[in-house]
């Protein structure tokens, strides 16, 4: 009989698998990174607890684009500084990637807010513009000029922080108690320059990022660089604390109690 796809994967292949995936060569990435001072009391209104502010109300805007052989990849993302437990992070509201390969891992495995959307990086010259959007709406641009190199930093270790759950079968809530992850990223940067210029929020209802005004532009900076990623559990957090923000994962909260219509299956 032909092998039939669906059935169960031997010990060995799921072994070699692990293998190759834990033997992945340095991937860089072209990318804008702004960060700016934004209102205190929005940045401390969307952490959920036990997540708490840090003393400066800052929002980081990270867009980029991966040139993976046969598989170009745009990913972005927008979070706020947080602390937790004594670790100070970025705490992500919403990570647009232009293919469903890279929402998987990092919703299932680590609960990152992913999402399809689309992500620009465009330099011309010393000219650069970088966007996230979606549902037709750049609900972030960044655009400047290149004001000269940077000082190559040290190798750094990041830190950002998912909720990591299940909406309940019944959507009276969650399965489980959710989790807090802390995943650490280990970064490399081998080109680092300035740019001058702005950040513009759009209004969005999908992505409403805008409630983060840009107070002051902190830094705006073009680089290539390249991370590695390990997660773990934190914490399990109260279920009844996270259920109010449990819109931020979606575009309609409402959807995560959505069956299929009667009949389709």
């Amino acid at each position: 009989m032909a092998r039939v796809r669906y059935g169960a994967r031997t010990e060995a292949e799921i072994a070699a698998a692990r293998t190759a995936s834990s033997k992945l060569p340095d991937i860089w990435s072209t990318g804008v990174v702004a960060v700016w001072e934004s209102d205190p009391d929005a940045v401390a209104a969307v952490l959920p607890p036990p997540l708490k502010p840090t003393a400066r109300p800052l929002v980081r805007a990270n867009i980029s684009k991966v040139d993976l052989p046969g598989y170009p990849l745009g990913a972005g993302s927008v979070a706020v500084a947080a602390e937790h437990d004594g670790v100070a992070g970025w705490y992500p509201l919403v990570m647009p990637m232009t293919h469903e390969r890279a929402l998987i891992g990092g919703r299932e495995v680590f609960g990152e807010p992913k999402k399809l959307g689309e992500v620009e990086v465009e330099r011309d010259g010393l000219v650069v513009r970088a966007s996230l959007a979606r549902h037709g709406i750049a609900f972030v641009e960044v655009r400047g000029a290149v004001s000269g190199d940077l000082p190559i930093p040290e190798p750094v270790q990041k830190t950002d922080f998912y909720f990591k759950f299940l909406p309940a079968v019944d959507g009276s809530g969650f399965d489980a108690d959710p989790v807090l992850v802390h995943c650490v990223r280990n970064e490399k940067v081998r080109k680092l320059e300035g740019i001058t210029g702005d950040v513009v929020l759009r209004e969005s209802m999908y992505d409403p990022v805008a409630d983060l005004p840009v107070r002051a532009v902190v830094e705006i900076t073009i680089g290539e660089k390249t991370t590695d990623q390990k997660g773990r559990v934190a914490e399990r957090v109260s279920a009844q604390a996270l259920l109010p923000y449990i819109h931020q994962r979606y575009d309609d909260p409402q959807q995560i109690l959505d069956g299929p219509p009667e009949g389709s299956l």
